[in-house]
């Protein structure tokens, strides 16, 4: 008995430190297969660190970044995500790994069912059918040819929404509702011929577009933790992703069976011939060739609205917000645009060489990229094990490079935090992919092809803004207190809509 008593202790002693050496070696062997990782907060068991990330995400990365530098892993319940903040990781990933990182992160449940299981040009996985539809958005739909052809849509789309202005000078305008008016009428008009704003359909169509920004920046439980997925079925999330997604298909489908009926086809026939007065055109054209279904058509038509209609509309909300904020920039940017149109109608159209030599709205418009990016991240997959920044990232890990926080590194800008166009002026640095300090549309070959069709729009409805009108704020609003919150989403907005006076401007 006494022996006994003698050697319990003894064996759970043994037993003891045996547990302990093999949890020890179980870890270094862990770490050892992993290799290097980036610095990483502490997690919660499940969630990882999914309670550390506000609706916000971009701010709360920020804020991570701060304590532990300009790449981290994160893990979102037990997803390992790399979060890169500097222009050096961002190269990096985009440019020196960049066919390393060819694929986008396609995790999520709803991404899939909005993008027809990733049928889409942003999110289809990288090969020789991802491809053929980067060749036919870039050299078709999208190049510098077929984004002048629209000018004639911008022109009168313009016209329309500065006559809607005008009726209602001196009075507060929702700009935010004009702007997503304005876009959407543009993208739709080139995409399908004609536009879809107007009406109870209009509304619904608008809502829609909402509606899938909204639910493509979501994160929700069960994309990074699948044994809680039954939460988004109770909260009545996935019936929201599967009643949009259906209601976005209906729309689709009207809009290509409307093609089809001007050409005289049946469904499922196609048809060759001059048909390429729009996106959808294009694209049939090239679904008689068989380098795309129908489904495809459709995903590449809902990235070309929502993409055309949200971001574009967020960067003019943002401009006009920053401007009256900054009533200095406002004035500054007022003269260069009626020094360089002074000798013109105020009925007549501003020309594209007019708008090229406007060089103080072209920084104005790269200070607003810098600082309120739409889409905040650029979003890749690791296709193998790779090396970034002296870490080891596994094949299969998700990366995400925030746009937003590289815009506000003080190592790359001086006063980041502040609003001053005059840093462009002079300066080479674009937006176009080159320059990583700045890369609001993403760089490589997963980068937007859209840059030129946004610009266009951004530039030429700014200019007449500024030339046509003056603008105030509503009555007892001062701009150092004009809201300036954001919304949660896919695409960065303004989360109240702006208000403003206009005054037709006087010569």
């Amino acid at each position: 008995m006494d022996a006994f008593l003698l050697l319990n202790p003894l064996l759970c002693f043994l037993t003891a430190a045996s547990l302990s050496a093999w949890f020890v070696l179980k870890r270094r062997r862990t770490n050892q297969q992993q290799g290097v990782q980036p610095p990483s907060p502490p997690r919660l068991p499940i969630l990882g660190n999914l309670h550390q990330i506000s609706p916000l995400a971009h701010r709360s990365f920020h804020a991570l970044g701060a304590k532990y530098g300009p790449i981290m892993l994160l893990h979102f319940g037990s997803r390992p995500m790399i979060i890169v903040q500097s222009s050096a990781g961002a190269a990096e990933i985009l440019k020196t790994h960049d066919l390393v990182f060819g694929d986008r992160t396609v995790s999520r449940r709803t991404m899939k069912k909005l993008a027809y299981n990733q049928k889409d040009i942003a999110l289809s996985p990288y090969g020789e059918h991802w491809r053929k539809l980067k060749s036919i958005c870039v050299l078709q739909m999208l190049s510098n040819k077929r984004v002048q052809s629209f000018h004639f849509i911008r022109e009168e789309e313009t016209s329309l929404l500065v006559e809607k202005i005008k009726a209602c000078c001196n009075s507060p305008v929702n700009l935010s509702e004009l702007f997503t008016l304005f876009t959407n009428d543009v993208a739709c008009r080139a995409s399908c011929r004609k536009k879809y704003s107007e009406g109870e359909d209009g509304r619904r169509i608008l809502r829609l577009l909402r509606e899938v920004s909204q639910l493509l920046g979501r994160f929700n439980i069960g994309d990074f933790i699948p044994w809680l997925g039954w939460i988004d079925r109770m909260t009545g999330f996935n019936r929201r992703v599967d009643r949009v997604a259906k209601e976005v298909d209906e729309f689709l489908e009207m809009v290509i069976q409307d093609h089809l009926n001007s050409r005289g086809l049946e469904i499922g026939e196609s048809g060759h011939g001059n048909h390429e007065d729009s996106f959808v055109g294009i694209l049939l054209n090239s679904y008689g060739d068989g380098n795309i279904d129908r489904d495809g058509i459709k995903a590449i038509i809902l990235d070309m609205i929502v993409g055309g209609t949200e971001t574009v509309a967020a960067a003019l909300e943002w401009t006009m917000t920053e401007l009256f904020k900054h009533p200095n920039v406002m004035d500054k940017l007022k003269c260069e645009v009626r020094a360089i149109l002074k000798d013109k109608d105020n009925t007549t159209s501003i020309t594209n060489n007019e708008l090229e030599q406007m060089q103080y709205l072209r920084a104005v418009v790269k200070e607003i990229m810098r600082m309120h990016p739409p889409n905040p991240f650029t979003g890749r997959v690791a296709r193998q094990d790779v090396k970034v920044m002296g870490y080891d990232i596994p094949a299969g890990a998700m990366a995400l490079v925030s746009a937003w926080a590289i815009g506000r590194d003080p190592a790359n800008w001086d006063e980041p935090d502040a609003f001053k166009p005059e840093r462009f002026l002079g300066s080479s640095i674009d937006f176009k992919g080159a320059d990583f300090e700045l890369i609001p549309f993403g760089a490589g070959r997963r980068g937007c092809p859209g840059i030129g069709f946004a610009m266009a729009s951004i530039r030429f409805l700014l200019a007449n803004l500024i030339y046509k009108f003056d603008w105030e704020l509503p009555l007892r609003t001062k701009w150092e207190d004009l809201d300036a919150t954001e919304q949660p989403g896919g695409v960065t907005a303004r989360k109240n809509p702006l208000f403003a006076v206009p005054k037709v401007a006087q010569f």
